[in-house]
């Protein structure tokens, strides 16, 4: 018997190395590397001695975490956070329960023309965010919407959903209608993952199709449910397209509506970018810490109701 080539053993120990590595550069380009360059950025700031009209009067100099306490003492940033808070409340649970509704009808043994009715659901996720939010803001401007010419006709009132507090509902309804069909995938990929035999016993037990959706479908898609909803937490707090793009349309979006508007007003507007490095790095530990919050306090859930 002849012993193994060690130029071989090394190359089969480093293959999945090789394969990796694409991926690494990548993260490291694209991911670590601006982190990284934010953080530094967050921890200085900008000295003007004299007058500052020449560029040695300018000097980057070490700030600490002064940054990063005037963004916490901001109240723009403050109130972008509630105003957010209150748009995921909208959000969220109508999104998240339309999914659910959607697959739980789709996953039923009498639905008609199923396939066409996921793509029809889904489509609007394949829509880019600003190009639904032009949409939907043409739609609820009264000047060229086709609803409030209808409205009109009949002798309804006209609400201004671009004005106070419906602009909260009228942000929400984007959010839902590109969200749901994302989230209804998840959901119905889970549901066909079950068993037949599960549903087989159920029946045989005498459950009705609302028992089985109620006391088997919706316990056993528990964790998808749970993903959708850490995806849904991460992208209500990273909101920004929707607002930007409405902005020029209503008087009622500020530069600084949500977060993420006043850290692009803060970088590219004030041109304090060692500002608005800080002010996006809080929100990064936010929401990293309640995303990871929410994820171990539904693992803990799940191994008592295991136990």
């Amino acid at each position: 018997m002849t012993a193994p080539d060690r130029r071989t053993s090394y190359g089969v120990r480093a293959a999945p190395y090789g394969f990796l590595l694409p991926a690494a550069i990548l993260f490291a380009l694209f991911f670590a590397l601006p982190i990284g360059y934010a953080v530094w950025l967050s921890l200085h700031k900008v000295h003007v001695s004299g007058l500052g009209l020449g560029s040695g009067a300018r000097k980057e100099v070490w700030a600490g975490l002064e940054n990063y306490t005037d963004a916490l003492g901001d109240g723009e940033l403050a109130d972008g956070a509630l105003r957010v808070l209150a748009y995921g409340c909208l959000v969220v649970p109508v999104m998240l329960g339309l999914a659910l509704l959607f697959a739980l009808l789709l996953d039923t043994e009498r639905v008609r023309l199923a396939p066409f009715t996921r793509l029809a659901i889904f489509l609007p996720y394949a829509v880019p965010g600003v190009v639904a939010a032009l949409l939907w803001g043409f739609l609820y401007l009264p000047d060229v919407s086709p609803f409030y010419y209808v409205l009109d006709k009949v002798g309804l009132p006209q609400p201004g959903l671009l004005d106070g507090g419906p602009l909260y509902l009228a942000l929400a309804n984007i959010a839902v209608w590109g969200g749901t069909g994302f989230n209804m995938i998840v959901i119905y990929t889970s549901l066909q993952a079950i068993p037949a035999e599960v549903y087989e016993a159920a029946k045989l037990d005498g459950a009705t199709p609302l028992q089985i959706a109620l006391r088997v479908k919706i316990p056993m898609v528990v964790p998808s449910l749970v993903l959708t909803f850490f995806f849904s937490i991460i992208a209500t707090l990273q909101v920004f397209s929707e607002p930007t793009t409405l902005k020029p349309l209503t008087n009622s979006v500020s530069t600084t509506w949500s977060p993420l508007m006043k850290v692009y007003r803060d970088a590219f507007g004030s041109g304090d970018i060692h500002q608005a490095a800080a002010e996006a790095v809080v929100i990064a530990l936010v929401t990293l810490v309640l995303s990871f919050g929410f994820l171990r306090a539904a693992n803990r859930r799940q191994k008592q109701e295991a136990r």
